[in-house]
């Protein structure tokens, strides 16, 4: 698989729109074992770890939910609230106490429509987060329930 994509928004952004984004934010915490959200749920907001853990996770008919990626400091946590109709694709709970900084989803939107260069670098930021975690979850369920593991992409 591929190398990640800049999961950073500190190195995937230019600093005027870090900053634009970063007025915006507001300072949150979770306790460990908090679920922050579930697969299906509106996505009306989305956070960037400070400090501490999350597992994302995927329903799995007949099973505990999998546990795909785990996500720690300067991550992005939810990229659903992006894409229409704004619903969570996975599922997300603390593994660790969290600090995050969490932004409002129809605040960045519309931030991104009235700023075509911002609306693109986050839409690229973003997207290129996605690309990466879905071919992580495809691997790591692969290797949960797959008769031979993953063995790499045909």
């Amino acid at each position: 698989m591929n190398a990640p994509p800049t999961t950073s928004m500190l190195r995937a952004l230019p600093a005027e729109h870090r900053e634009r984004l970063m007025s915006r934010a507001r300072e949150v915490s979770f306790p460990q074992g908090a679920r922050l959200f579930e697969e299906g749920g509106r996505a009306d907001r989305f956070w960037i770890i400070r400090t501490g853990t999350v597992d994302l996770d995927m329903h799995v008919p007949g099973r505990r939910p999998a546990v795909v990626a785990t996500l720690g400091r300067d991550e992005l946590l939810g990229w659903s609230w992006l894409f229409a109709p704004h619903a969570w694709h996975m599922g997300a709970a603390t593994t660790s106490p969290v600090r995050a900084y969490e932004f409002d989803a129809a605040t960045v939107r519309a931030m991104c429509q009235d700023d075509p260069a911002l609306g693109l670098g986050v839409a690229q930021w973003v997207g290129g987060i996605v690309v990466h975690r879905l071919g992580s979850a495809r691997t790591r369920l692969l290797d949960l329930y797959a008769p031979y593991g993953s063995g790499g992409f045909r």
